[in-house]
């Protein structure tokens, strides 16, 4: 299974959603899933079987609310797949969503608005021998646009509740990481490179010092 795929296909579902808001796609915390899904499977090289799970289909605006859901999604699922390539894309049916979000091979990613919340999830399971392949410059122009969240992680510790309710201006706390050691850089939570903190014009910023390849990426 190719993740470079799956996220790519991820961020194109999310750049096509018809919300009245933007959403930015995450990989999921929780992969399992109650109610129904609308899943399609897509024949090519790579191949793939996808499928989306909107929370309200209400908040939909594509001036389609009465038609079917497989058909406003339709268009979702098209955009998705033009990332992998030509192929066919069958019809779309509505499923029990724990079938194809639990399945094994299957990456699920939640779609969060602005306060954070989960309004769609889609679930993406990469076939073929092709899929180890990054999708070239022309497939990913098409979710160019896309936003998606880049942190630094300069480091991290745990902490028993007792030291948590004792904290206070002025209080040191060490991280487990060692001074000058490069800080993480993470893609919608997903570590893809580590880097050096610098300041840029009176910010912070990150120099990149690394990309790590697919297979390294966790």
């Amino acid at each position: 299974m190719s993740t470079f795929h799956a996220t790519a296909v991820a961020a194109a579902i999310a750049g096509r959603l018809p919300f009245a808001f933007p959403v930015i796609p995450a990989p999921s915390t929780d992969p399992g899933a109650s109610g129904d899904a609308v899943v399609v499977a897509f024949a090519g090289s790579p191949g793939a079987r996808l499928a989306i799970q909107v929370v309200d289909p209400a908040r939909l605006e594509d001036g389609s609310k009465s038609a079917p859901l497989v058909d406003r999604l339709h268009p979702v699922f098209e955009a998705a797949v033009a990332v992998l390539g030509s192929g066919s894309l069958g019809g779309g049916e509505v499923v029990d969503a724990a079938e194809v979000f639990t399945d094994a091979g299957t990456q699920v990613f939640d779609m969060v608005d602005a306060a954070g919340s989960v309004v769609a999830r889609a679930a993406v399971r990469i076939d073929g021998a092709r899929a180890d392949v990054a999708p070239g410059p022309q497939r990913l122009s098409r979710i160019a646009g896309v936003e998606m969240e880049l942190v630094v992680e300069i480091g991290r510790t745990r902490m028993p509740v007792r030291d948590v309710l004792s904290l206070e201006p002025g209080r040191v706390v060490e991280l487990d990481r060692a001074a000058g050691s490069p800080a993480d850089i993470k893609l919608n939570g997903r570590l893809i490179g580590h880097g050096t903190v610098v300041v840029a014009d009176g910010d912070f910023a990150i120099r990149v010092e690394r990309i790590l390849d697919g297979a390294e990426a966790v």
